[in-house]
This record gives structure tokens, C-alpha cells and sequence, in this order.
């Protein structure tokens, strides 16, 4: 007759290895060979899952480490971000001065193009106007 065990994911040996160490220590003065090997058995899984563990939580350290680095990284380029849009704010009042300042170079222009088209005129059709008109 076997009972069964409830799962146990805190417990590091597997179902085998929890009953023969029940076994041994509902017998402590059993001491052959096959108790010795058992012993080995699960101090070697512990081991191994020390082990195991120890890799996780030099892992987790580095994760941890790649995080902070990427959280300064992020900062930085938060700030570049923030820098950039002060910039382009800047650049937009300026492109919008300069396109005013054109526009008025370029009006001022046309208007002296005009005043001189109509002086000409003036200079041409007055002269013949008076010469027909006596």
C-alpha cells in the first residue's frame, strides 16, 4: 500500500528520493550500504540545486545591473529627447522670423520694381501727352 504525497515545489528531490529519506529516518539504526547512497543521492541534488540557484541569482544580479544601466540610458535619452524639442521650438520661432523677414525683403522689392515701372511711365507717356495736347 503506498500513500501518496501532496506536491511539495518547495521540496528539492523528487518523489523517490522523499520516501527513502522518510524510510531512513523512521529507522535511524538501519546503517548498510543502500542508506549511505541515498544519502549522496539528494546532498548531490542539493547541490546541484544550490548550484542552480546560485547561477539564478548571479543572473538576477546582472539583470538587475542591465536594468539600472538601461534606466541611466533612458534618462539620457529622455534628456536628449527634451533637449531636442527645445531646439526644434527654437528652430520653428526662428524659420517663422526669417520667412517674415523675406516676405518683406520680397514685398519691399516688388514695390520698388512697381514705383520705378510707374515713374517710367510717367516719364514716357507725360512728355508725349503734353507734345499732343498743344
Amino acid at each position: 500500500m503506498s500513500s501518496a504525497q501532496a506536491y511539495d515545489p518547495y521540496n528539492p528531490f523528487d518523489d523517490d528520493a522523499a520516501a527513502e529519506l522518510a524510510n531512513q529516518s523512521s529507522s535511524p539504526f538501519n546503517h548498510n550500504q543502500n542508506n549511505n547512497t541515498t544519502n549522496a543521492n539528494p546532498s548531490s541534488k542539493l547541490q546541484n540545486l544550490q548550484s542552480t540557484l546560485d547561477d539564478t541569482a548571479g543572473m538576477m544580479r546582472d539583470n538587475i545591473e542591465a536594468i539600472n544601466q538601461r534606466g541611466e540610458v533612458l534618462d539620457d535619452i529622455d534628456n536628449r529627447a527634451y533637449s531636442l524639442q527645445n531646439n526644434a521650438s527654437l528652430f520653428n520661432k526662428s524659420a517663422n522670423q526669417v520667412r517674415k523677414d523675406m516676405w518683406k525683403k520680397n514685398l519691399k522689392l516688388k514695390l520698388c520694381v512697381a514705383l520705378i515701372i510707374i515713374i517710367i511711365i510717367i516719364v514716357v507717356v507725360v512728355p508725349i501727352a503734353v507734345h499732343f495736347s498743344n
